[in-house]
């Protein structure tokens, strides 16, 4: 079960390594609706997967909605689809949702990237993590960390294995069908940016600082941000001046070397990270890509769900201090970043360990 675009990625090795199993059979289902625009064919041409079996058609921005229509929509269909069990992905609305119904049903449940935790009770996803896990018969780790943190808090029923990143075996098996994007730019000389979190959106002021910082340290290297729906509005508004602190028509000067993109297909986007300067991101995943590349990243946010990424890998966490992103970025600029390695397991056989588990059961 997939509740939103970046499941896929961590999806497409499962469905390769069942097919080549050839002792199951799937049925791929995504929480969403089939016409979602941040699913465009080139997403699943690009990982070698199919679109999903079936689309709940869920459309909604309340959490509890989403909730409650992914429950009731997804029992319809299990009702109609005998299953065993039910692989659940990350910990979205729709997952937690998604693992209810399957434990009502009384089907087994699988929880892809288990015990991930912020320690924040506030956060929505937070939530949906302790119960997902609690319910959850198959706890599927990718760290040290999250293994110790599942294994401490499993049911007694529950089985808690470390699988590795199954981010990785996205990331080897596509490897080497990298596309570089049709932009003027030069392998290592440009930093990557992307935004995506809510509540960094929603503190305008925030993004404004952070910019004017990173563009300021950058030395003259031009950020390239992809981004979509409301991280590009934003964007937008703040380089039009649109609050009159400047000219009409004139623009920001500390957007003066920031470069907004589209949205990039996964392979374009894939190439642009994996030979970029460095990168500054809220984005877990895009973090880990960049331990896997051994590219410098800072990340926007206070705690990461794979602690691996700080401690083994190229990561490092700022939270929202302007201060502090800036002296990162000097550092990410001049070459003064620490070494990183790869974390144990993330060898591209994530996928191969799931289906082995749960064949077995």
């Amino acid at each position: 079960m997939a509740g939103a675009r970046p499941n896929f990625i961590k999806v497409a090795p499962l469905i390769r390594a069942i097919e080549k199993n050839g002792q199951a059979r799937y049925s791929l289902v995504f929480a969403g609706r089939q016409d979602d625009p941040t699913l465009e064919d080139s997403l699943f041409s690009d990982l070698q997967m199919p679109r999903p079996d079936v689309c709940l058609d869920v459309d909604s921005t309340s959490l509890n909605e989403i909730t409650a229509q992914v429950m009731g929509k997804l029992d319809a269909h299990l009702e109609q689809n005998p299953t065993d069990v039910v692989i659940v992905v990350d910990d979205l609305a729709s997952t937690m949702a998604a693992a209810i119904v399957a434990k009502k049903r009384g089907l087994k449940l699988a929880h892809l990237v288990a015990g991930t935790r912020s320690f924040n009770i506030q956060m929505p996803k937070e939530v949906n993590r302790l119960v997902i896990d609690a319910l959850s018969d198959y706890l599927f780790t990718a760290g040290v960390k999250s293994n110790s943190i599942a294994t401490r808090e499993q049911a007694e029923t529950s089985q808690t294995y470390m699988v590795g990143n199954i981010l990785m075996d996205t990331l080897r098996f596509n490897h080497q069908r990298l596309r570089k994007p049709a932009l003027d730019i030069e392998e290592g000389k440009y930093l990557v940016f992307t935004l995506n979190r809510k509540v960094l959106l929603a503190n305008e002021e925030k993004i404004s600082q952070m910019i004017a910082t990173i563009t300021e340290k950058a030395g003259g290297l031009p950020i390239i941000a992809p981004l979509r729906g409301p991280a590009a509005s934003l964007i937008s508004k703040l380089r039009s001046c649109s609050a009159g602190l400047l000219p009409k028509g004139s623009e920001n000067p500390q957007f003066s070397n920031f470069k907004p993109v589209p949205p990039l297909p996964y392979l374009e986007f894939g190439w642009l990270t994996a030979h970029a300067k460095g990168i500054i991101t809220d984005s877990g995943n895009v973090a880990e890509e960049a331990t896997f590349n051994n590219v410098p990243c800072i990340t926007l946010n206070s705690y990461t769900e794979h602690q691996e990424t700080v401690t083994i890998g190229t990561n490092v966490l700022v939270g929202e201090d302007p201060l502090r992103l800036g002296e990162e970025v000097s550092r990410m600029v001049s070459g003064q970043w620490k070494p990183g390695a790869l974390p144990d397991r993330w060898d591209g056989r994530t996928a191969e360990r799931i289906v082995s588990i749960v064949m077995e059961a």
